[in-house]
């Protein structure tokens, strides 16, 4: 699975725009901008998921999922778990 946050980020780390990204993974620029519009884990035709994938991929992005390691290694980025913030805190 790859969520619409993951999915831009990953372009962005491999310097690419959306019609990049739709050219390398054979699909079309609004797949690729409907994917990225989406809220949370990215839904479609599975084939589809795993061109883009694979196109990321080849760019030399490695997507982590949840609670996953990097198993190549190599510098990257991990979004944190959302804080939710205590209502009863006093403000700094």
């Amino acid at each position: 699975m790859i969520t619409a946050a993951q999915m831009r980020a990953a372009r962005a780390l491999a310097g690419i725009d959306q019609k990049t990204l739709a050219e390398r993974a054979g699909v079309s620029l609004p797949t690729i901008q409907r994917m990225e519009a989406s809220d949370g884990v990215v839904r479609g035709v599975v084939d589809t998921l795993m061109k883009v994938i694979q196109a990321l991929d080849e760019a030399g992005v490695e997507l982590i999922g949840e609670n996953q390691t990097s198993e190549r290694g190599g510098r990257g980025v991990r979004l944190k778990p959302a804080v939710t913030p205590n209502p009863k805190a006093e403000p700094a």
